[in-house]
C-alpha cells in the first residue's frame, strides 16, 4: 500500500513552512489523503490524482550529492492549485513521482472497463478466505500497447526508504525546519483527531510518557564509601589550596544513588523538579561568584577553608574519643576479672589455679592488643593500596599521554619527510615547478567535468521523468475525450429512452383521468403491461465496445452473491428490482462523500508493528461498517479474541479430528442436516445446487461443531449462521466463530430443543420495547398483536434473510465484535426506524402483513446505525443480563408446569379407554 511521510508545503505569511504530514492512497477514489500523524483517525485534506499531473526541479550546483538531500516535488491539481511535497530523499521522491503516476495510469484506465460495480475497488482486493473470495473479479484494462512499451522504457528503477510504506508508520516522524505543525486551515479537525487520540490513550490503558520504568532512591551511604568520600574530599581540599585562583568546585556529596527497578513509578516531573533544585543549587555559587567580583570568592574561600578545619578537628577528636573508649573497655575487662578471682579466692580455689587463670589472662589481653595492632596495620596497608592504584592510574594516564605524543611526533615527522622529498623534487626538476600550475587547472577542470556529469545525469532523469508525465497525459487526455464521446452517446440513449416513458406515463394519466373505452380495451391496460414488460426485460449479453450505451444498473448478483431479482413472481420481481435501484442510489451517494476506507488503511497501517487492541476508535470504525476487503481478516480477529480459551485449550488439529470423526462415524444430526443443507440460503449462488462449493464446507461445519457439543447437535438456524461465516471465512475459522455465537455469546439453551433462551430473549425484548418505544408497543398491545412471532427469528440467526445484504454484513461486523448486545440494539432500531408507519395502520391484520416484510424495505443503513448506536442510548448489558434472569425463572416455573399437564394428560390417556387414540405431536413425528 502507498503510504508514508512527506513534509507538505502550508500556511501563510512567517507561519509558511513545510510541515510532516502521513499520506495514504485511496484507490478507491484516486485520492490521496494526508493525516497529522498514522494514528490520527481523520484526515486534514485530500489530493485528486487522477487530475493531477506532477514536476520536480533538478538542484542547483553546490547541492549535495543526489540522493541525500530533501527533495520537491509539485503536484499540479486542476483549477491552477499547487501542492508542494518534500521527501525526506531524492530516492523517495522518485519513488513517490513513479507510484503516484503508475496510480493515475490504472484508475484512468480502469474508468473505461465496461460492466465495472461502483462499489467495488478499482485495484484488485486482496481476499484470502471466504466463499467472496473467489469472486473477486480481476481488474479490466483497456491496455494501449505502445503507450505501455513507452512507460516501460521511460521507466525509473527506484526503491523506497524505510520512511514509505507500512512499516513506517512505527518511525518516528522526520523533523522539519519548521517548528509549528498545527495547521489552523483544519484547526476542527486537529481537535477532533487530539480528542480521539486522548481518549483512545485512556481506553488502551497506554503507559503515560511522563513516568518512568525505573525508580532512583536516595540511599545512606555505607561506611566504606564515608572512608571514601572523607578522603576524596581531604585530597580536593590539598588541590583547592595548590590553586586559589580556580573556579570553585563542591565537595563530594556522601549519599549514593540506587536503582530500585520494581517501585514504584515516581512522575517523572517530580524527578526534574528534584533535578532542576539540585543543579540550581550545585550551580548557584559560581553564578553569584562570577556575578559580584573576586571579594566574593575569597569569602567564600575562607568559609570553606574553615569549615574543612573544622572537620579535620572533628575527626582527630572522633580518633581520640575510640582511643579512650578501647582503654576503658580493658580497664573495665580486667577489674572484672580481678572481682572474678577474688570471689573464688574466697572460697577456697588452689593458688596454682589462680596463678595460672592469670597467666591466661594476661596472654588473652596481650593477644587482643596484638590483633588490634594488625587490623590497624591492614587498615594502612588497604589505604596504600588504594593510593598505590591511584598512582598506578595515573602512570597509566601519564603513559598513555606519552604514546600519543610519539604517535603524533612520528606523524609530524612522516609529514616532514614528505614535505622534504617534495622540495626535493621541486628543487631537481625545473619543468616540475613550472607545470604546477597547469596540473591545479587540470584538477579544477575535471572537478568541473564530474559535476556537469552529474548534472547531465540529472537532468537526463528528469527529462525522462517529464517525457513519461507529459506521454501519460497525453494517453489520458485521449481516453478522456473518448470517454467523454461515450457518456454522450449513453446520455442521448437514456434522454431518448426517458422520452419514451415520459410519453407513456402521460397517456395513462391522461386515459386514468378521461377513460373513453371500457375496461377490456382500455389503452392504459397495454401501457402499463408494455411497461411492466420493459422493466422486466432480462438485459441481453452486449460486446465492449457497445457497454456505454446502456447503463447497468443493477446485476444479476451482488457482491456478496446473494440474487437481486426473484425468477419467479413478477411483481416480486418489480419491488426488487425497484429496491435494488434504490440501493444502489444510495450507494453512488455514500461514494461521493470521505471513503471510510482510507481511514481502515490508516487505522491497520497504525497496527503493523503492535498488537490489535479493543479501543474506541476500532469499536467506532467497526459500528460504521468494516470495507469489503478487510471484512476476512476483521472476523477472523473478532472470533479468535473470543475463542482464545477454547483454541489455547483444545489440541492442535482439534477442527480436522472432529471432522474426521463425523465423516467416519454417522451422527444423529446427520440426517438432519442433509435436509438442510439446500434450504439454508437457495437465494445465495454459493449455496444453491449440490454442487456448490459453499454446500460441502457448510456439511462440514455443522457435522463437526455436532461432534463438539453433543447436547445441542444440530438446530434449524444454525445452518444460517455458518453460510453466512463461510462467505468470508474458511472452514476451520467458521467453526470457530459458530462456536463463538452459541458457547460464548448465546445464553445457554438458547439452541436446543427447548429453545429457553430464545424464549427469555424474547421476553427481554419486550420489556426493551416498552421502555424504549412506549408509544408502539402500546399501539401493538391495543390491537393485540404479537410482534415475537416475527422477532423470534431474528435474534435466532442473527437477521439472516430479514434485511438487505448491506444492512445484514454490517450487523453483523458489530455483533462479532460487541456481542449480543448489537441484536437488541438493531432489533428495536428497526421498530424505530418505521415507527410513523406502523403507527398509522389500524387493525391486527395489516399490522402483521406490514410485519413480515417492513424490513426488507430498509435501505439506508447509516441511519439505521445511527438509530441504533445513538438514540436508543443508554443502553447496558447489565440491564439485559438481569432481565435475562428474571425472565428465565419465570419461563422454566411454566415449562415445568406444561410438563407436569404432559404427564397428567398421558396417565389419564393410559387409564381411560377412550382417550387411548389420542397421540401427542412428539410421539407422531417418532
Amino acid at each position: 500500500k502507498l503510504c508514508g511521510y512527506l513534509q507538505k508545503l502550508s500556511g501563510k505569511g512567517p507561519l509558511r513552512g513545510f510541515r510532516s504530514r502521513w499520506f495514504v492512497f485511496d484507490p478507491r477514489r484516486c485520492y490521496l489523503y494526508y493525516f497529522k500523524g498514522p494514528q490520527e483517525p481523520l484526515p486534514l485534506g485530500h489530493l485528486d490524482i487522477a487530475s493531477a499531473c506532477f514536476s520536480y526541479h533538478q538542484p542547483e550546483a553546490g547541492a549535495a550529492a543526489a540522493g541525500d538531500e530533501p527533495a520537491a516535488f509539485e503536484v499540479h491539481s486542476p483549477g491552477g492549485a499547487v501542492t508542494v511535497l518534500k521527501a525526506a530523499t531524492r530516492q523517495d521522491m522518485t519513488y513517490w513521482l513513479q507510484e503516484l503516476q503508475q496510480k493515475r495510469w490504472e484508475y484512468c484506465n480502469n474508468l473505461d472497463a465496461a460492466k465495472r460495480d461502483s462499489r467495488t475497488s478499482p485495484t484488485p482486493s486482496d481476499f484470502s478466505k471466504g466463499l467472496v473470495a473467489k469472486d473477486n473479479p480481476g481488474t479490466i484494462l483497456s491496455q494501449n500497447a505502445s503507450a505501455e512499451r513507452a512507460r516501460n522504457i521511460l521507466a525509473v528503477e527506484t526503491s523506497p526508504t524505510d520512511l514509505v510504506g507500512e512499516q513506517a508508520a512505527s518511525q518516528p516522524a522526520p523533523v522539519q525546519a519548521s517548528a509549528i505543525n498545527f495547521s489552523l486551515k483544519q484547526w476542527s479537525t486537529e481537535i477532533k483527531n487530539s480528542m480521539s487520540s486522548l481518549r483512545k490513550g485512556n481506553n488502551e490503558n497506554r503507559r503515560s510518557v511522563f513516568y518512568t520504568t525505573e525508580e532512583w532512591e536516595l540511599l545512606d551511604p555505607t561506611p566504606k564509601d564515608l572512608e571514601d568520600s572523607m578522603a576524596l574530599e581531604e585530597k580536593r581540599k590539598h588541590l583547592a589550596e595548590g590553586n586559589k585562583g580556580r573556579r570553585l568546585t563542591s565537595s563530594a556529596f556522601p549519599f549514593d544513588f540506587g536503582r530500585i527497578p520494581h517501585k514504584a513509578r515516581r512522575p517523572l516531573k517530580d524527578m526534574i523538579g528534584s533535578s532542576k533544585n539540585r543543579t540550581s543549587s550545585d550551580s548557584s555559587p559560581t553564578e553569584w561568584c562570577s556575578g559580584n567580583g573576586n571579594r566574593l570568592v575569597s569569602e567564600l574561600q575562607l568559609k570553606y577553608q574553615s569549615q574543612q578545619e573544622e572537620l579535620e578537628k572533628l575527626k582527630k577528636d572522633l580518633l581520640s574519643q575510640k582511643e579512650l573508649v578501647r582503654l576503658l573497655q580493658q580497664t573495665v575487662r580486667s577489674s572484672q576479672y580481678d572481682k572474678y578471682f577474688a570471689s573464688h579466692l574466697c572460697e577456697g580455689v588452689p593458688k596454682d589455679t589462680l596463678e595460672l587463670l592469670h597467666q591466661k589472662d594476661d596472654q588473652i589481653l596481650g593477644l587482643n592488643n596484638q590483633l588490634e595492632k594488625l587490623n590497624m596495620e591492614k587498615d594502612s596497608l588497604q589505604q596504600e593500596v588504594k593510593n598505590l592504584k591511584c598512582k598506578v592510574g595515573e602512570l597509566n594516564e601519564r603513559l598513555g599521554m606519552l604514546m600519543e605524543t610519539i604517535q603524533a611526533k612520528d606523524e609530524v615527522i612522516m609529514k616532514l619527510s614528505r614535505q622534504l622529498s617534495e622540495c626535493e623534487d621541486s628543487t631537481s626538476s625545473q619543468s616540475g615547478a613550472i607545470n604546477s600550475p597547469t596540473a591545479t587547472c587540470t584538477n579544477k577542470e575535471l572537478q568541473e567535468l564530474d559535476r556537469l556529469k552529474d548534472n547531465l545525469q540529472g537532468y537526463k532523469t528528469q527529462n525522462k521523468f517529464l517525457n513519461k508525465e507529459i506521454l501519460e497525459l497525453s494517453a489520458l487526455r485521449r481516453n478522456a475525450e473518448a470517454r467523454e464521446r461515450e457518456w454522450q452517446a449513453k446520455y442521448t440513449s437514456l434522454e431518448a429512452k426517458l422520452c419514451q416513458i415520459e410519453s407513456k406515463y402521460l397517456i395513462l394519466l391522461q386515459e386514468m383521468k378521461t377513460p373513453v373505452c371500457s375496461e377490456d380495451q382500455s389503452p392504459a391496460r397495454e401501457v402499463i403491461t408494455q411497461l411492466l414488460e420493459d422493466a422486466l426485460k432480462a438485459e441481453p449479453s452486449e460486446q465492449p465496445e457497445q457497454a456505454f450505451f446502456k447503463p447497468h444498473l443493477v446485476s444479476e448478483y451482488d457482491i456478496y452473491g446473494f440474487q437481486t431479482v426473484p425468477e419467479d413472481d413478477d411483481e416480486e420481481k418489480l419491488v426488487a428490482k425497484s429496491r435494488a435501484l434504490d440501493l444502489r442510489s444510495l450507494s453512488l451517494s455514500e461514494n461521493r462523500e470521505i471513503s471510510t476506507g482510507v481511514k481502515w488503511e490508516n487505522y491497520l497501517a497504525s497496527t503493523m508493528n503492535r498488537e490489535m487492541m479493543r479501543c474506541v476508535e476500532l469499536k467506532n470504525l467497526i459500528r460504521s461498517g468494516i470495507p469489503h476487503e478487510h471484512r476476512s481478516k476483521m472476523w477472523k480477529w473478532c472470533v479468535n479474541l473470543h475463542v482464545k480459551k477454547f483454541k489455547d485449550s483444545a489440541v492442535p488439529g482439534y477442527f480436522q479430528t472432529l471432522l474426521q470423526k463425523a465423516l467416519e462415524k454417522p451422527n444423529p444430526a446427520s440426517k438432519q442436516i442433509e435436509l438442510d443443507l439446500l434450504r439454508t440460503l437457495p437465494n445465495n449462488k454459493h449455496y444453491s445446487s449440490p454442487t456448490s462449493e459453499g454446500i460441502q464446507k457448510l456439511r462440514n461445519v455443522l457435522l463437526a461443531f455436532s461432534w463438539r457439543n453433543p447436547d445441542i447437535g444440530y438446530c434449524q438456524g444454525l445452518n444460517r449462521l455458518v453460510a453466512i461465516a463461510l462467505l468470508y471465512l474458511e472452514q476451520e475459522d467458521a467453526f470457530w466463530c459458530l462456536v463463538t455465537i452459541v458457547e460464548v455469546f448465546m445464553p445457554r439453551d438458547y439452541y436446543t430443543k427447548t429453545l429457553l433462551g430464545s424464549q427469555v430473549d424474547q421476553r427481554v425484548f419486550k420489556d426493551l420495547m416498552s421502555e424504549k418505544l412506549p408509544r408502539l408497543h402500546a399501539h401493538f398491545e391495543q390491537y393485540k398483536v404479537d410482534y415475537t412471532l416475527i422477532t423470534f427469528n431474528w435474534f435466532l440467526v442473527v437477521f439472516v434473510d430479514s434485511v438487505v445484504s448491506d444492512i445484514l454484513f454490517k450487523i453483523w461486523d458489530s455483533f462479532l465484535y460487541e456481542g449480543p448486545k448489537v441484536i437488541f440494539r438493531f432489533a428495536l432500531a428497526l421498530f424505530k426506524y418505521k415507527e410513523e408507519e406502523i403507527l398509522k395502520l389500524q387493525d391486527s391484520m395489516s399490522i402483521f402483513k406490514y410485519l413480515r416484510y417492513f424490513t426488507r424495505t430498509i435501505l439506508d443503513a447509516r441511519k439505521l446505525t445511527a438509530i441504533a448506536f445513538g438514540d436508543l442510548n443508554p443502553f447496558p448489558l447489565r440491564q439485559i443480563r438481569n432481565r435475562r434472569t428474571y425472565h428465565l425463572e419465570k419461563v422454566r416455573l411454566e415449562l415445568t408446569e406444561l410438563e407436569a399437564i404432559r404427564e397428567d394428560f398421558l396417565r389419564e390417556r393410559d387409564t381411560c379407554v377412550e382417550k387411548r387414540d389420542l397421540i401427542s405431536d412428539d410421539e407422531e413425528d417418532s
